[in-house]
């Protein structure tokens, strides 16, 4: 089992629960800034658990295109539920900025002056 499934299973539920949003804004001084990040780190994991299942399902793909071996896979099945109830990287990433469990940094350049 992939570090990142460890952490979904010990971490949080498949619950949504309402967030302060001053304690997110109070973490990068500007809420969009904050949405923004837990955004980006949504797209991260939710790469990452896309890559996982499809290296596994990889297994059980059929490379040839006749119709009479098309059949059903209770492993396939298992693992495709098993990913459906995993909970949804955003409440992840949102969990993680709040623990402060994400790097972050800002650009002290200013790209318009």
């Amino acid at each position: 089992m992939s570090k990142l499934r460890r952490q979904l299973s010990s971490s949080t539920s498949n619950v949504v629960e309402p967030k302060n949003l001053f304690d997110l804004k109070e973490k990068t001084g500007n809420l969009y800034e904050s949405i923004a990040i837990i955004a980006k780190r949504a797209n991260q994991i939710n790469i990452s658990i896309k890559e996982e299942l499809h290296n596994k399902l990889e297994e059980f793909a059929s490379h040839t295109d006749s119709l009479e071996e098309i059949h059903e896979n209770k492993e396939q099945i298992e693992i495709s539920k098993a990913y459906e109830r995993m909970p949804n990287p955003a409440l992840l990433s949102s969990q993680e900025f709040i623990e402060d469990k994400i790097y972050f940094r800002k650009n002290d350049e200013d790209l318009f002056s």
